[in-house]
């Protein structure tokens, strides 16, 4: 139930490959139009004729219709959802439709299946909570508003997870699931003394479907920024975003070729990614989300999470990736390293996709699901 970075997509398919069906229920997560077997998206309020009566309605009531369709295409859907052996929730909120609906709906589903469980992958009142009141943190990804309470209206979506009516969700749905599975770094410490939290599972990567691709190094380096818009600050955009600016200014043309993108489909997004060498990820993170693992098991030099916490957990002794920290004058000095020493950007390209391939692969990641779902 849910899908919000194809974490859903590729343990299904891990899933077919053990000859378990499986079924996911999702709304496509906006622009990024994950597939799903219940495709739960709104259509016709997203019709372009119809836009001036969605805007105008969320500027007089602060009311959005997409959600509303939402509910009502989860409303025709529900019923087949009976049955399962396991029923697996990317959060507790899992479509954005109306809390109180969503709630009724999960209700439902707890009681017509065998066994439910639920993702620590993203906001919910335990991590934000953490993040929020744990002073000895260096960062997280809700520190710029810590930082800069001005920016609370940017982060209306993780906020509103520490509303009363939410914690109380989140607290009567962790009583009643059978656990509660962590999926990186960044979620296991939060969870790591709450009652039901269960082992952590890393994100699976399909690497049967993503070829490795690292372009010859000729020419200029090849540098990607995409950017999400709604997870701009979350992410650290501005941090990057400076940082190539006075790498272009460094450099220049002949030596790096910098593109920068924006709210790019899935697909599309991949594509882009097959021609750099280099990907800027995120700087508020402790361990690699899943566009970052997605591009290191292409061979791309990630710039992401990588703190000393990871290489312990993992055993590394060499780097995967890139620790990016919300430092501007650090960006630069190790992209710099990089553009300097092709050899490296090669070593670290190749230790890359052989970490996803040991650490994250599709199929051993579901066997990891199968026996946590088994046991529980």
């Amino acid at each position: 139930m849910g899908e919000y970075s194809r974490l859903h997509n590729s343990l299904k398919e891990g899933l077919e490959r053990l000859g378990i069906r499986a079924h996911i229920a999702a709304t496509g997560d906006g622009f990024k139009q994950y597939p799903s077997d219940f495709d739960l998206r709104p259509r016709l309020i997203l019709h372009p004729a119809m836009r001036p009566l969605r805007q105008g309605v969320f500027r007089l009531t602060r009311y959005d219709l997409a959600r509303a369709e939402t509910a009502w295409r989860v409303g025709r859907q529900y019923a087949r959802w009976k049955d399962y052996d396991v029923v697996q929730l990317i959060n507790g909120f899992p479509f954005e439709s109306h809390l109180g609906y969503e709630q009724k709906i999960i209700r439902r589903i707890l009681e017509r299946n065998a066994k439910t469980f639920l993702l620590a992958c993203g906001d919910d009142p335990v991590v934000n909570r953490y993040y929020l009141e744990n002073s000895g943190i260096p960062y997280s990804v809700l520190t710029p508003v810590q930082e800069n309470p001005a920016l609370k209206r940017r982060f209306r979506y993780s906020l509103k997870y520490l509303e009363p009516a939410f914690t109380a969700w989140h607290d009567e749905l962790s009583g009643r699931v059978r656990g509660i599975i962590p999926t990186d770094l960044d979620y296991a410490l939060p969870y790591q003394n709450h009652p039901k939290a269960l082992p952590m599972i890393p994100n699976p990567v399909n690497t049967d479907k993503i070829r490795y691709a690292f372009p010859p190094l000729k020419g200029p380096v090849r540098i990607l920024h995409g950017i999400n818009s709604g997870n701009y600050w979350k992410k650290g955009n501005g941090f990057f975003e400076k940082a190539l600016d006075e790498i272009r200014r460094r450099y220049g043309p002949d030596k790096v070729h910098i593109e920068q993108v924006r709210d790019l489909p899935y697909r599309d997004y991949i594509r882009q990614v097959e021609s750099a060498h280099i990907v800027m990820d995120q700087v508020y993170s402790w361990d690699q989300g899943y566009n970052a693992l997605e591009s290191m098991a292409m061979g791309k030099v990630v710039f992401t999470g990588a703190e000393k916490v990871f290489y312990e957990h993992y055993g590394l002794d060499e780097p995967v990736c890139i620790n990016a920290r919300p430092d501007t004058d650090d960006l630069v000095e190790k992209l710099a390293g990089l553009i300097e020493n092709p050899q490296l950007l090669q070593r670290i390209s190749e230790n890359a996709r052989r970490f996803i391939e040991r650490e994250h692969h599709y199929v051993r990641i579901a066997e990891r699901y199968v026996s946590t779902w088994e046991r529980a």
